[in-house]
């Protein structure tokens, strides 16, 4: 069975025979948890717990919560030392749930029997305390509520913001939120409407219920990256520690309460759907995951190729790529009727986020062609912002080039490069859209080589960024060193020594991952 549909598996390229093979094991053959992974899970767990406390005093509460009452959360977040000692938790926490993601691939080394099971019971252990924790990394989920109560209002939130609400402030949404319209699609809405509706806007209950929705988004990626993983020849437990178990995976979907993680569950199994013969249900797992952030629209030709299958006629092609249009764009356009939403969600794809951040590409590389331009005389801020649309139009052509060209029995592969395309050349890369295409990458192959290496970087970068660069601390607080500054420090001083003392990620994080393949194929006989 392949990516392309119900047909033979056809060979894989050269590169892929090349590598080592082992059989991959039907979950019956792996009865139980590994052993040598119950010590890094055991860690993690420690990890997110620290995340957990140090939450209280450096996490995003809302001011209308009444934990702000509470004498050892004002003690937290009120006096220097529970500042800090929140702020280092927090932090160190953090990365100790990085080193125990490196060590749990170490100690699954090989990937034998019972290792996806162990995996699983990490991301079950390392999720657990995050879903309790104030919000962190993030207050976004915050929004969500601000966004529930105007559709309980009445009001559009396609063309209102969150502050023709009544106390939007004191419920902790960011004020960047309160102009802005949102940016998701109808059956997130609904679903804000509903928890705001059984919650009164309570924002505490609130959080819980957003995160109970994400965690749904989770156990989709459990169970469906480990089936595409399987469907692809790739091992799934390692495809599952790659795309799941990482820390910027769990912090995001679990402790951020993003709505990005149902998204990218319904994606993923609407993609296996589709591979597997059950192109409709496919297409509306896909239609769905539109409606909760239409990012995903860019998945809806890839699903046609998967439907056509191996082989097809461009006829075949075209015909069943405007099938898929007319039944994503019909449910769609039947999905705006409630509520008088219209497709109010359209604008978040032709009407892109100004603006930029200064660690994507295309930022990065605008900002030096600026400095370059501005030094010599030059209009640089114009220049820099042609060569940001340039890399947008670029990964445009890419995602079509990927569409009408490549392999047919690689369309999940195809479909992964081009959701990178469109990630990596934005000007605006938030961290959790990394995690957007991660999954389809993990499924059909990364190598243990610059690929896996690059992760390593990725992933521990923007955990990094997030402990410094999302903490709440009081405007009043007088400290003699900025609690950001402690982040930083703290996270780079762990980051070296994983690099340079300890004798378990050394060799890991300079040389690379000891695991062989992601991809161990099945061996051909």
């Amino acid at each position: 069975m392949t990516a392309g549909g119900s047909h033979p598996e056809a060979p894989q390229d050269r590169g892929d025979r090349a590598a080592a093979t082992v059989p991959l094991r039907p979950d019956t053959q792996a009865p139980h948890l590994h052993p040598r992974a119950h010590v890094a899970v055991l860690q993690g767990f420690i990890g997110s717990l620290m995340m957990f406390v140090g939450s209280v005093g450096a996490g995003w509460i809302a001011n209308g919560s009444p934990m702000v009452r509470h004498p050892l959360v004002i003690a937290l977040r009120v006096e220097g030392w529970g500042v800090y000692t929140s702020t280092v938790l927090l932090t160190v926490g953090a990365m100790l749930l990085v080193r125990s993601w490196l060590r749990l691939g170490q100690r699954l080394q090989g990937w034998p029997a019972g290792a996806q099971r162990s995996v699983v019971l990490a991301v079950a252990a390392w999720s657990l305390p995050l879903l309790f924790a104030v919000p962190i990394y993030s207050r976004d989920v915050y929004a969500y509520i601000g966004q529930g109560r105007l559709m309980l209002a009445e009001q559009n939130p396609y063309t209102t913001g969150i502050s023709v609400l009544e106390n939007w402030f004191m419920l902790g949404a960011d004020p960047a939120w309160a102009e802005a319209r949102t940016p998701y699609g109808p059956y997130f809405l609904w679903l804000a409407r509903a928890v705001v509706d059984l919650t009164g806007a309570q924002p505490d209950l609130s959080v819980l219920l957003f995160r109970i929705l994400a965690c749904a988004g989770v156990l989709l990626c459990v169970v469906y990256v480990s089936k595409l993983a399987r469907l692809h020849g790739i091992d799934p437990a390692r495809a599952l520690w790659i795309a799941v178990a990482n820390p910027l995976f769990l912090i995001s979907f679990v402790a951020s309460a993003h709505n990005d993680a149902l998204m990218l569950g319904l994606a993923v199994a609407g993609t296996y759907f589709a591979a597997t013969g059950r192109p409709v249900t496919g297409v509306l797992l896909v239609t769905a995951s539109i409606g909760i952030k239409p990012i995903t629209i860019l998945l809806l030709p890839f699903i046609g190729l998967l439907w056509a299958g191996p082989k097809a006629s461009w006829g075949r092609k075209f015909a069943l790529w405007a099938a898929t249009a007319v039944i994503s764009f019909g449910v769609l356009l039947l999905s705006g009727l409630p509520y008088q939403l219209g497709l109010g969600w359209v604008w978040a794809i032709v009407d892109p986020t100004p603006g930029f951040t200064g660690y994507s590409p295309s930022g990065f590389l605008g900002q030096q062609v600026q400095h370059l331009a501005d030094a010599v005389g030059l209009p640089g801020a114009s220049m820099a912002s042609v060569l940001r649309d340039v890399l947008q139009y670029a990964a445009i052509g890419l995602v079509l080039l990927l569409m009408f060209r490549g392999d047919d029995h690689r369309v999940v592969r195809r479909l992964g490069l081009a959701f990178a395309a469109v990630v990596l050349l934005s000007p605006i890369i938030q961290p959790w859209y990394i995690l957007w295409f991660l999954p389809f990458l993990a499924v059909t192959g990364i190598k243990d080589n610059w690929q896996i290496r690059c992760l390593y970087i990725v992933i521990t970068f923007f955990v990094i960024f997030g402990a410094q660069d999302q903490l709440s601390v009081w405007p009043f607080i007088e400290l003699a060193v900025d609690a950001s500054t402690i982040a930083f420090v703290t996270a780079l001083l762990f980051t070296g020594y994983l690099m340079l003392l300890d004798p378990h990620t050394r060799h890991l994080l300079v040389h690379g991952g000891p695991t062989g393949w992601l991809g161990r194929r099945r061996r051909r006989r």
